[in-house]
């Protein structure tokens, strides 16, 4: 287990000016949950993902 759990993938070269794994994100802390996007180097995609402590802190 790495610490983490991916909730969407996004492509590294999304339209100019649009920025789907940041509003994607956004939307989901407005959810209460506290998404972050990362970016995985080795598949170019942006990753929207919450961390392992994250989400067993919203299952309790």
């Amino acid at each position: 287990m790495n610490g983490r759990m991916v909730l969407e993938r996004f492509p590294a070269g999304g339209p100019r000016g649009s920025w789907p794994a940041e509003e994607f994100a956004h939307a989901r802390r407005m959810e209460g949950q506290q998404a972050e996007v990362v970016m995985d180097i080795a598949t170019d995609m942006f990753l929207v993902i919450v961390r392992a402590d994250d989400v067993a802190g919203t299952a309790a």
